[in-house]
């Protein structure tokens, strides 16, 4: 799948705030009020998708707060709980050297420094301390991203990471 079509997920509807339809969101972006910037959305329902646009929102140092054009009501904001919040990954903007993006990651070929196929990035998660692949193969591996230590190389042309790891483990 190439980038002009995979989709990142940047937040979710967490509730409604207020009488006057608007909405709490998770964002996952950094600042968390960057959200506001890659619209329009793409907003996944258990209804459907639909785009988005001309969202207005604050972030109030505990939440972010959202203005959808079409929310009017608490009954409207309520009803998008849960709500996902998707925008195409070719709108976001190139990453730092060095930096890369999990949804570039995702399905890329798992190697270990002397050759050895351990297979494919599934998905990554946080853990706090760093990241964590996870890599299917022959079983799942949970292998942490730190660049240097146990990532060696990530070729993304190639579509190849290379970690130091033990097969083994």
């Amino acid at each position: 799948m190439t980038t002009t079509t995979r989709r990142v997920l940047l937040g979710r509807v967490a509730g409604a705030f207020g009488v006057r339809g608007e909405l709490k969101l998770l964002s996952w972006t950094d600042p968390r009020a960057a959200l506001f910037g890659y619209q329009p959305w793409i907003l996944r329902t258990a209804d459907g998708e639909r785009e988005v646009s001309g969202v207005r929102g604050r972030d109030t140092g505990k939440t972010v707060i959202a203005s959808f054009p079409d929310v009017a009501t608490r009954e409207q904001a309520e009803a998008l709980h849960g709500a996902e919040i998707w925008v195409p990954r070719d709108r976001l903007p190139p990453p730092a050297e060095g930096e890369y993006y999990w949804v570039d990651l995702e399905g890329l070929a798992v190697q270990t420094i002397d050759g050895l196929a351990l297979g494919t990035v599934s998905h990554l998660f946080d853990t706090g301390a760093n990241a964590v692949m996870v890599v299917d193969g022959e079983r799942q591996r949970l292998i942490p991203f730190v660049i240097g230590q146990y990532v060696t190389a990530v070729d993304l042309d190639a579509g190849r990471v290379t970690v130091d790891w033990d097969p083994d483990f």
